[in-house]
């Protein structure tokens, strides 16, 4: 499950900009009534210098702690950020689904990185470890998202994570869609049943309106 915008976040936003899934954005710097995501970046910042062994439970994508973890980002250093951006996409999608009351017992919990390798997680799980992997690997903030959408498809909340990327090819900004219901990362243009409602990132956030 993902949060909604209180009102208190929606206030004192930038004027609306165009933004993706056919929306336009209005950033805030007021990232105050996020709790759920100032909780999980500030027990990532704890348990990620304390690198503590875990019991493996997520063998299916070979990465147990923070330890297997930055092994694994490793191997993706010094290759093209796509390269980076589906091999992250690919190996986060192959854990498994767990929703946030069947391990926590509430209707919504945001996952640390440890948390997700622990005991999987729902869909915002997979777009926060996603966004902390390609941090690692030296994505620029400003070019990672976790965002709330609406699947007006299953008419359910969501998350994914997107990501912007610069084609070498021709120079132009494309936004990247790295979703754990799609095997593949997408281009967001591509995707017509996504309503966003808000995204996030450590230093802004945006709220999302039909364009």
């Amino acid at each position: 499950m993902i949060a909604s915008v209180t009102a208190s976040a929606v206030r004192a936003a930038d004027p609306p900009e165009p933004s993706y899934f056919n929306s336009v954005e209005m950033r805030s710097s007021n990232l105050g009534p996020f709790t759920k995501w100032n909780a999980a970046l500030a027990r990532y910042e704890k348990e990620s210098a304390e690198r503590k062994k875990n019991k493996c439970l997520a063998k299916n994508i070979g990465i147990c702690d923070y330890g297997d973890w930055v092994k694994f980002l490793d191997t993706l250093k010094g290759k093209d950020k796509l390269t980076q951006i589906r091999a992250v996409n690919q190996r986060f999608n192959q854990a498994k689904y767990i929703s946030d009351k069947s391990n926590w017992g509430q209707s919504d919990y945001w996952n640390t990185p440890a948390e997700f390798m622990q005991n999987f997680g729902d869909c915002e799980d997979y777009a926060i470890i996603k966004y902390m992997s390609l941090k690692h690997l030296g994505f620029a903030e400003e070019d990672l998202r976790v965002v709330a959408v609406k699947d007006l498809n299953l008419k359910v909340g969501h998350a994914i994570l997107i990501v912007f990327w610069i084609d070498p090819r021709n120079g132009n900004k494309r936004v990247l869609v790295l979703d754990n219901q799609v095997e593949k990362v997408v281009d967001a243009r591509a995707i017509r049943h996504y309503q966003p409602v808000f995204s996030i990132n450590k230093e802004h956030w945006w709220r999302h309106q039909n364009g």
